[in-house]
């Protein structure tokens, strides 16, 4: 499978560069994120056809230590993605079907009285985990919702005044169908701006189709997935996490992502601009993807990559524009043309 609307989710380059391709066996000298990100890669591929820029983009946020919301059509294999990354990394994987009856102790947990011992204890939800799948998470109220705001932000749950610390790494993938409205909500401003990204996925291509018929011809029952095996752990993804972040990023390039997310704020096209929280983003997943692609180093290719990516949720069209069919990604690609590129 492979993403069919490229504009969705980054930037244009330049025909000859194409920072996503990392050689199938890294040499030893090569950054430590980028040989980790092909190790994983050549392990998903076992099971999966073709979805280079979901998966890309999911390594990038696993060690830019983002959650990501993935949109897309039933069948594309979101669930499926999410899966072989957790088994990838031997790390416990949760899946949540959100649903207009779930309450929020669904997912956190809640406290239940003992009998023996005369005190209440606390049972924990599916959130605690290391990768949680919320399937179709448009699909709880807003009092659902709520729960995911201090979990997502903090990597902590309070119930009944006690605090209780998550895993790390921690990963919320959030899945949602763009087409099927009936039953669904609008997923609250505050809640859409702690996803680093918003990922958007379409159809296979033919020979991709092909491909995948022929690779489970004989094998009904999912068999492949056995076959992956773990690459990492989590104390090796905290590890890389930290080389991340002593990847370098010049001044000049700071200037460059405060300028975007900065027009964001005074673009007459926008009803809502991005916060500060978009630009510490595309900071931290422009690092990220140098360190994926073999750099210590940030280009300003980089951030042009996982712009799109960070800033199409958190952004709001004027009610005209959005009549207009204009895109959010059709804005952020014209304010980015319009700034100079730091040399």
């Amino acid at each position: 499978m492979t993403t069919i609307d490229n504009e969705e989710n980054m930037l244009p380059l330049e025909p000859e560069e194409n920072p996503n391709i990392v050689p199938e066996n890294p040499s030893p000298a090569m950054h430590p994120v980028a040989v980790a990100a092909e190790e994983i890669r050549q392990e998903m591929s076992k099971v999966l056809i073709g979805q280079n820029e979901l998966i890309q983009h999911l390594l990038t946020g696993l060690f830019a230590g983002g959650h990501m919301l993935i949109e897309g059509v039933p069948g594309i294999a979101k669930t499926l993605t999410s899966r072989l990354l957790a088994k990838c990394l031997n790390l416990d994987y949760s899946r949540i079907q959100f649903t207009p009856d779930l309450m929020p102790t669904d997912v956190t947990g809640t406290s239940v009285f003992n009998m023996k011992t005369g005190e209440f204890e606390f049972n924990r939800g599916p959130i605690f985990g290391n990768i949680i799948l919320i399937d179709e998470i448009n699909r709880a109220p807003a009092k659902t919702q709520s729960a995911l705001f201090e979990v997502m932000e903090e990597q902590q749950v309070t119930v009944d005044g006690n605090t209780y610390s998550l895993g790390s790494p921690f990963i919320v993938l959030a899945t949602q169908n763009p087409i099927e409205q009936e039953g669904t909500y609008r997923l609250p401003e505050a809640q859409l701006d702690r996803f680093l990204f918003r990922i958007i996925i379409g159809y296979p291509e033919l020979h991709e189709e092909l491909k995948i018929l022929q690779r489970f011809r004989d094998d009904f029952s999912n068999r492949l997935i056995h076959e992956v095996k773990a690459v990492k752990t989590a104390a090796q993804i905290q590890e890389l996490r930290a080389l991340v972040e002593k990847v370098h990023i010049k001044d000049e390039l700071l200037e460059y992502i405060s300028k975007i997310v900065y027009q964001t704020r005074n673009d007459t096209d926008l009803y809502l601009g991005a916060s500060p929280r978009a630009s510490l983003a595309i900071m931290r997943a422009s690092k990220a993807h140098a360190a994926i692609s073999g750099r210590d180093f940030v280009t300003p290719d980089d951030i042009r990559q996982v712009t799109g990516p960070v800033l199409n949720h958190r952004i709001q069209l004027i009610p005209e524009r959005e009549m207009e069919g204009v895109r959010t990604f059709d804005i952020i690609k014209r304010i980015t043309e319009s700034l100079e590129v730091p040399r």
